[in-house]
């Protein structure tokens, strides 16, 4: 199976560790948060990476050579300007089955062979991997009428929703719908191919997730993972 892992952003959230170090080499414990990734996705049957690089591309390309040390083949498509989050994949050739799309900074238990069982057994153009987030807001709510009076007083409400991972399944097809050379984001091209009839499925496993985007979220994806490290790599038993 094939993957394209998005690792090519400044990370400027993570400033100023990410002033020297791309993010995914960000450590997580004795790992970069990379090198978890593949190794994951090396258990899950994935053989075939790309990495798609950008801001301090060589210190990647010089970590993760040829992939041949974590058993699998990685090659690099490497954009010259800034494509977004979905603009990469249009440069990236051979994708003619379908393929997974993530975000090199994501601590997760997630079973990667799971979530593409899932999406070769229905009919949709792609499949984003999501997962449940509370929001609390820590202020009083105020809701009121077109004269102005008040009409709900809510006190620090907790807001629930189910967010993208940065994790998705695509078919081939999919890349019609991206141009080359132009930047475009995920949340745009999945707008669009919806746009165009296309459907998009959710799946929504029980599973631990993080990105570690900003500095407190890379504090905890730390913390937990020398907490719970044999749910990450479980395989390190074998």
């Amino acid at each position: 199976m094939k993957a394209v892992i998005l690792a090519g952003g400044r990370g400027t959230r993570l400033a100023p560790y990410t002033t020297i170090l791309p993010k995914p080499l960000m450590p997580i414990g004795d790992k970069p948060i990379l090198d978890i990734v593949i190794r994951q996705l090396r258990h899950y049957g994935f053989t075939e990476i790309t990495l798609a690089v950008g801001y301090l591309a060589e210190l990647l390309m010089a970590y993760f050579g040829d992939g041949e040390r974590f058993g699998v083949t990685i090659r690099y498509s490497r954009e010259e300007q800034p494509l977004g989050t979905a603009g990469p994949i249009a440069l990236v050739d051979g994708l003619d089955e379908p393929f997974l799309v993530m975000n090199g900074d994501v601590l997760t238990t997630v079973d990667f062979a799971g979530l593409m069982a899932f999406h070769r057994k229905g009919d949709a153009a792609a499949t984003v991997l999501t997962y449940p987030r509370s929001v609390k807001i820590d202020l009083g709510v105020i809701e009121f009428d077109a004269y102005d009076c008040l009409t709900r007083y809510i006190e620090k409400p907790t807001h629930h929703y189910h967010v993208s991972t940065g994790i998705y399944i695509f078919d081939p097809r999919v890349r019609s719908y991206i141009p080359r050379n132009q930047r475009l984001d995920l949340p745009d091209l999945l707008q669009e191919m919806m746009a165009r009839g296309e459907k998009v499925r959710c799946y929504r496993p029980d599973i631990y997730w993080l990105d570690i985007g900003r500095v407190d979220d890379y504090q905890q994806a730390v913390a937990d993972f020398e907490r719970y490290r044999e749910r990450f790599l479980p395989f390190e038993r074998e």
